[in-house]
């Protein structure tokens, strides 16, 4: 049998914040941009519109001050120390843009193992957004065997072609779409690093 890759969502997942409401503390725009990313997690509003809109919150903010910030973000260490000792076959697939996150990717050793959304820059702020990751057209794009992990609703369509569809919950509340389209779910970044281990 062919060895798993695994695909991991990164917000509230390999983090242990999410990413765009964190910088909007920063810029005083929390509970506009917490409204729009509990709506998404919800499945109420599509994650493309979605993501646009908070984009926009955050465009005024340079990008390198936001790249520096998501850097530092506190990571679930256990699921983190995972991705760092199997680099070879994790990867992370993400909505966040590639302009914000690529610190912390080369953090955590994930630099040529990301897919995410991507965009234009000048001059330290964003002009455009060029294209929004498909989590569920990437995970299909794979032809070895599957181990999903994530926690929101636009991981339940990558869930979908998982061949074991993990949720984790132990930062939020697991999407209810997801929920329905998982085999395992855990609520400890330890105990799911654990049973990361035993599929290797």
């Amino acid at each position: 049998m062919s060895e798993y890759i695994f695909l991991f969502d990164l917000d509230s997942t390999i983090s242990k914040k999410e990413i765009l409401p964190t910088i909007s503390m920063r810029i005083g725009k929390l509970e506009k941009m917490r409204e729009l990313t509990e709506a998404t997690m919800r499945g109420e509003i599509p994650f493309r519109t979605s993501f646009l809109n908070r984009v926009k919150i955050l465009t005024p903010v340079n990008v390198s001050e936001v790249n520096a910030l998501v850097a530092e973000i506190p990571l679930n260490e256990a699921i983190s120390q995972f991705i760092r000792e199997n680099r070879e076959r994790c990867y992370v697939l993400t909505g966040n843009l590639d302009v914000w996150i690529s610190g912390l990717m080369r953090k955590i050793g994930m630099d040529q193992h990301v897919y995410c959304s991507k965009a234009e820059v000048r001059e330290d702020r964003i002009t455009q957004v060029i294209s929004v990751v498909d989590k569920e057209l990437m995970a299909k794009q794979f032809v070895q065997p599957l181990v999903v992990i994530g926690d929101g609703d636009n991981d339940s369509g990558m869930a979908k072609y998982a061949d074991i569809a993990i949720g984790f919950g132990g930062v939020r509340n697991i999407a209810p779409s997801l929920l329905r389209n998982i085999d395992y779910a855990f609520y400890d970044d330890i105990r799911c690093a654990e049973f990361l281990k035993s599929l290797l």
